[in-house]
């Protein structure tokens, strides 16, 4: 092919073409099959490729043919280009390019586990920290686009899919940092919404696998969410934040945090007061966390009060919890286990619809918390049946560090289960696992140990 232009023509008119479409080298190259730095090399013009390749990836960015030869090609166009304005033509031909890749991160794998490590057990809070502090490359996206990406990250938490979000999380991350960047006036409000929301999943995933990256996740939710001047992400990065604080052994800090925020809130719309009760009901856990049994009643107490007088309306859907009654006494139980006084669950335990709780993610909390009454009470048979209920609703809820620890507890316990040895090896609680994978350390929690991932 003597007829091709110079390479560094050539890396010129690719360079050219993916800023026209507003494009990073790390885009390009993960819609095509190459790297970051392949891409990068080819602009540079230190890089050659077949004459093939060379045209597909021609195409991809809309250069015609003959801009790639030294003599025009006569009759030669890219594919789709007939008939369309060039700028129509470039924001289509982007769309197409970008179709499941980086820029809304929907199939991203960057610092995300693979489907091998997934069913070995791997965290999919896996490389959270790394992309925290260095998101991948992304585009602005339209953001009612960035909204639809946001809510099916959040089906995936809701229906405790994490191997999912893990993987969609760090293209959508930076998806919606460059879109809040390039927003103004009432678009980057929303935008402020919408990156809270994202970095609130952030931290809700890294508190369900007891990783750092969590701080760093709910600091940067409440601030994209102050900045939005909403009241409910507020309130919503607001309760992660102080799961955070209550996981680093700092309870009274947490406490005073959710209810601050919680005085702050309008009682008198139906969804500020929903968040006003979850606030609460984080408190109640808090103070229990943290032995004040009179404020950890107090608090449950408060957020009863506040689902009774809202229970004639139909409870408005919250971004990642819930506030009925039924949650409530959820929280009820998890409170009297951490004040030590599990045999005062037993009673609203019994009493619980878990099946009518809305999502997999709250129904696996929920009887997780009752495989943990009826541990502290010594009843294996029970905590086993409880435990086999999270795996029915979320089996990947059943393989978090907590849970793995509770049924270790449970396989070595005097009393032999039926099962439990099996179920065990299932979910990655075996002594093969023990000796495989480095155990979670040890963490400064304050008063009675605090393993619920939630709250």
């Amino acid at each position: 092919m003597d007829g091709i232009r110079t390479a560094q023509e050539i890396g010129a008119e690719l360079r050219a073409a993916r800023c026209r479409m507003r494009l990073t080298q790390a885009e390009v190259g993960k819609a095509v099959g190459y790297s970051a730095s392949a891409v990068s090399r080819l602009e540079a013009g230190r890089m050659r490729l077949e004459y093939d390749r060379l045209l597909a990836l021609a195409a991809s960015l809309g250069i015609p043919a003959d801009r790639l030869t030294a003599t025009p090609v006569p009759g030669r166009a890219v594919v789709g280009t007939v008939g369309r304005p060039a700028d129509e033509e470039d924001a289509v031909r982007r769309r197409n390019l970008l179709t499941g890749a980086v820029a809304i991160g929907v199939t991203a794998t960057i610092g995300a586990p693979s489907a091998a490590a997934a069913a070995a057990g791997g965290d999919p809070a896996t490389g959270l920290e790394d992309y925290l502090f260095r998101l991948p490359s992304a585009a602005p996206v339209p953001l009612g686009r960035l909204v639809q990406e946001t809510a099916g990250a959040r089906s995936d938490f809701r229906a405790a899919r994490y191997t999912d979000l893990g993987r969609a999380l760090p293209g959508l991350l930076a998806a919606a940092s460059a879109t809040w960047e390039e927003a103004r006036g009432h678009e980057r409000e929303k935008a402020n919404v919408a990156l809270a929301r994202v970095y609130v999943l952030a931290a809700e995933l890294a508190l369900k696998q007891h990783s750092d990256a969590a701080w760093a996740a709910a600091d940067r939710a409440l601030t994209a969410a102050r900045a939005s001047g909403h009241p409910v992400p507020i309130g919503e990065a607001s309760r992660v934040l102080a799961i955070t604080m209550r996981r680093s052994g700092n309870c009274p800090t947490a406490v005073r945090h959710l209810t601050r925020e919680a005085q702050e809130l309008d009682t008198g719309q139906a969804q500020t007061a929903a968040v006003r009760t979850t606030l609460m009901l984080t408190a109640a856990y808090s103070a229990a966390t943290g032995g004040d049994r009179s404020a950890a009643l107090d608090l449950l107490g408060a957020a009863e009060e506040e689902t009774t007088r809202r229970e004639a309306a139909v409870p408005p859907g919250l971004f990642t919890v819930d506030a009925t009654r039924t949650q409530v006494d959820v929280y009820r139980i998890g409170v009297l286990n951490a004040l030590g006084t599990p045999d005062e669950g037993v009673n609203v335990a019994r009493r619980i619809n878990i099946a009518s709780m809305p999502t997999p993610e709250r129904r696996a909390r929920a009887w997780t918390d009752t495989a943990r009454m009826w541990h502290s009470l010594g009843n294996g048979r029970q905590t086993f049946a409880a435990l086999r209920h999270v795996e029915q609703e979320a089996p990947q809820e059943v393989r978090r560090p907590a849970l793995r620890a509770l049924t270790s507890d449970l396989l070595y316990a005097p009393v032999r289960v039926p099962g439990v040895r099996e179920f065990a090896v299932r979910t990655g609680a075996s002594p093969a696992w023990r000796r495989t994978r480095r155990p979670v350390p040890a963490q400064p929690w304050c008063g009675r140990a605090d393993t619920a991932g939630g709250g």
